[in-house]
């Protein structure tokens, strides 16, 4: 190499690692924008959303792992999008649903662990656009729909990828696809800011941005350190393309700077039973992902379903510890939601058209939560969810005269007696609820 072309590419890489470093300054020293912190109160006001795992592995009906856990080769694996054409998918009507279920935005998968994006990219032809009959972009008018009807949407999207070379070296998961991956790794981080560009341009405005896999690396692979992964310069992107796009990644550790949401898969905060959650809670915007039965994906022998009750007590109980629930469901190959799945959402918004005051817009209550329930807050109201029944109900609350409370279905009154330790509720014969029996507490001043 002659000494000019040497100095040349010095000269690029020393450019290049300037703007590496200014780009990880930025994000450890990030400061949210004024839309940035709005959005992110409006994220905590809107407390539920619909998770929504959709791709090729649908048509496997055996879960979005199927390609993992089958050491499927990812060649013959692609060609399930030759057959992919979900004739019954409208977009409207999907958007419908999650409105008639009482969530306020949705999250939906763009590209998952199998590789297989579900837009139109100009990064890869292996999307639902170029590479299936079907030949529409479901996000597209999934975005369309959501702005129709006034729900937020937000973008799941994989750091982890099981068919592509560049994804070098291998990580944890994906050994048996028989990709090479002996790529350039440098590549992938492109080809995935190319596609996160795309996104958060071609779409209109995104809730968040998703991200899930930085686990997949081993530590002697870089392990979950942003460096290795390049997460600053992609949330710095991210914030630049969209201030008010809000992000939030599934890494199971603790909070790395840049992020505006914190994730706890499976668990309620403060949880771990699923072994996902041994991270500190922050202070920023919590949000709880769960299940409607025990997989992401469709899988067509998974008909163990959770019931209506356990779910809105889920739901309530995750607004007790200040987070969000996004609860998921897999459409089935052909572009339908599962009609178990649409029973239990109408179930939930059956409750929320009657109980939503108590939880949308509202903060973990200052009561904490018990075996009895949980406590929410807004104003000078103290919401009482009794999950429990039970005849006589202590609340170590103090420094603040309650004024009034009442059954919150009914306005009856709910006797209590306000002491210097707190206020005891006395619940008469027909002051109970199989679900949730909600008391509201109306306070003087304002609940802090």
């Amino acid at each position: 190499m002659c000494y000019k072309n040497w100095m040349g590419r010095m000269v690029g890489a020393l450019a290049l690692l300037c703007l590496v470093s200014i780009s990880v300054i930025a994000q450890e020293n990030y400061k949210p924008t004024k839309e940035n912190l709005q959005a992110r109160e409006e994220f905590q006001d809107n407390k539920f959303g619909i998770f929504i795992h959709w791709g090729l592995y649908s048509m496997m009906g055996q879960g979005e792992w199927v390609m993992h856990n089958r050491n499927i080769d990812h060649k013959e694996y692609e060609k399930l999008a030759t057959c992919f054409f979900p004739k019954n998918f409208n977009a409207d009507e999907w958007v419908k649903a999650v409105k008639r279920a009482g969530a306020k935005y949705i999250c939906i998968t763009s590209r998952h662990h199998d590789g297989f994006s579900m837009f139109h990219t100009e990064q890869s032809p292996y999307n639902i656009v170029d590479a299936t009959p079907f030949g529409r972009d479901v996000l597209k008018e999934l975005a369309d729909a959501c702005h129709k009807y006034g729900i937020k949407l937000h973008f799941y999207y994989s750091h982890l990828d099981w068919g592509r070379d560049d994804y070098a070296p291998l990580g944890r998961t994906g050994h048996g696809t028989h990709r090479a991956s002996d790529g350039d790794w440098n590549h992938y981080i492109d080809f995935m800011k190319g596609q996160l560009t795309e996104l958060l341009t071609n779409y209109g405005p995104i809730g968040a941005i998703w991200f899930d896999g930085l686990w997949d690396r081993d530590e002697e692979e870089g392990g979950m350190k942003p460096e290795r992964w390049d997460l600053y310069s992609q949330y710095e992107l991210i914030h630049e393309l969209q201030p008010a796009c809000l992000v939030a990644n599934n890494h199971h550790i603790d909070i790395i700077p840049g992020e505006d949401i914190q994730i706890f898969e499976r668990d309620i905060p403060g949880q771990n039973l699923y072994g996902y959650s041994e991270q500190a809670i922050s202070r920023l915007p919590l949000e709880t992902c769960q299940t409607m039965n025990r997989t992401w994906g469709y899988n067509i022998t998974d008909s163990i379903y959770k019931t209506p009750k356990f779910l809105i007590q889920y739901l309530v109980q995750t607004a007790g510890k200040g987070a969000n629930l996004l609860l998921n469901v897999g459409p089935q190959p052909n572009g339908e939601l599962p009609a178990e799945a649409i029973a239990r959402m109408n179930a939930m918004g059956d409750w929320l058209e009657q109980y939503g005051e108590t939880i949308y817009g509202t903060r973990g209550g200052v009561v904490p939560p018990s075996e009895w329930g949980v406590t929410t807050q807004k104003r000078n109201k103290l919401y009482v969810h009794v999950l429990e029944p039970t005849k006589v109900l202590f609340l170590p609350y103090t420094g603040n005269k309650l004024l009034k409370a009442k059954c919150f279905a009914n306005g009856k009154p709910v006797a209590f007696t306000q002491l210097k330790e707190g206020i005891l509720l006395s619940f008469a014969k027909d002051q109970t609820d199989d679900v949730d029996f909600v008391v509201e507490l109306n306070f003087k001043n304002e609940v802090k």
